[in-house]
């Protein structure tokens, strides 16, 4: 079927694609490969899925209505998988406005097309995140999100309830998936372990927040593109299935919309997770102990029953093996 995946040139978008690709869908990626970190990573992801059977792309931007409306109508997805956003919630606090045109604003546009083409399935990205002021572990769908702590989780929060609406109004189906923390081989040089392995592979000190007592469930790129696909194939159900006094803030009821988590089950303290990193490099880092930053939670830990209920699949990558996987795509990628 032909699938448009946005953000392709970025880190979960480009492994998407290419997934779909292997297994014969006929993909349309879209990206505007934005400046908000290295552009020439962004080319190399795209330059090794650009050549193969089935793939078109589109330079586009998504707060650009015009040509958001000129992709829906050209190409016509039959389903769409939207993992493009500007992401990092620390970058929010220098640049709200990029938040709310590409995440707000885009994403209205992405619905729209979806409801003027009959697009089957809309699967979209959001974010653990979401979760802000929760304590109560592991987090789960079932929980209500009524407290962000970051503008970037506010935006994510903001797709799912529009997404709901649209489900509900038009009778869109739509699911959105909370992501846990990814990592993996041409990931994000924003992130926690890009950071870290560049810092001590050049003899420079690790920024540790929180002096190293964050617990993360961080999940493997390729356990969460095995969630997406799955969850592709599970279009949410056409008819009402709510009879209580308040619908489940996971299932909806009222509407054809499911929300997930894809996360690992089993959180991860980050000062484990640094001695991962050191063994698989060889090199012992010099830590940087920092307190708590602002809209930083000290904890995640992602409840997947109803992901596995749902399609079969369960996060397994444990960080021995993933991380050993990134520093090897690492030391090749930058002969490092």
């Amino acid at each position: 079927m032909k699938i448009l995946v946005t953000g392709t040139a970025g880190f979960i978008g480009y492994h998407v694609a290419t997934r779909l690709l292997e297994r014969g869908e006929e993909v349309v990626g879209l990206d505007n490969l934005s400046d908000y970190y290295d552009v020439e990573l962004k080319k190399a992801r795209l330059a090794r899925i650009q050549g193969k059977p089935g793939y078109t792309h589109v330079h586009a931007d998504l707060a650009d209505r015009e040509a958001m409306e000129q992709v829906f109508a050209t190409h016509r997805p039959r389903r769409v998988i939207h993992l493009a956003a500007q992401a990092g919630v620390r970058y929010a606090a220098q640049n709200p406005h990029v938040y709310v045109s590409s995440n707000v604003t885009g994403f209205l546009h992405v619905l729209e097309g979806c409801r003027h083409t009959g697009v089957e399935h809309l699967v979209f990205a959001s974010t653990s995140s979401v979760y802000g002021a929760n304590t109560r572990m592991p987090f789960s769908e079932h929980q209500p999100t009524e407290h962000p702590l970051t503008l970037y989780a506010a935006t994510k929060k903001a797709n799912e309830q529009m997404a709901h609406a649209y489900a509900h109004l038009y009778r869109l189906p739509c699911t959105g998936l909370r992501f846990f923390t990814v990592y993996g081989p041409w990931g994000r040089p924003d992130m926690a372990l890009f950071l870290f392995t560049k810092a001590i592979l050049a003899g420079e000190p690790v920024r540790v927040f929180n002096h190293g007592r964050h617990k993360r469930s961080f999940t493997y790129v390729d356990d969460i593109v095995d969630g997406v696909l799955g969850t592709l194939e599970n279009v949410p159900a056409p008819e009402p299935h709510w009879s209580g006094e308040r619908p489940d803030p996971g299932t909806s009821g009222v509407a054809p919309y499911r929300i997930f988590n894809i996360g690992n089950e089993k959180p991860v303290e980050l000062l484990r997770y640094i001695e991962v990193l050191e063994r698989c490099l060889g090199k012992t880092a010099r830590l940087d102990m920092l307190p708590l930053q602002p809209g930083d939670v000290p904890d995640t830990e992602a409840n997947v029953s109803a992901l596995v209920q749902a399609t079969g699949h369960a996060p397994k990558v444990d960080v021995q093996e993933g991380v050993g996987r990134f520093v090897d795509w690492y030391r090749g990628y930058y002969r490092a």
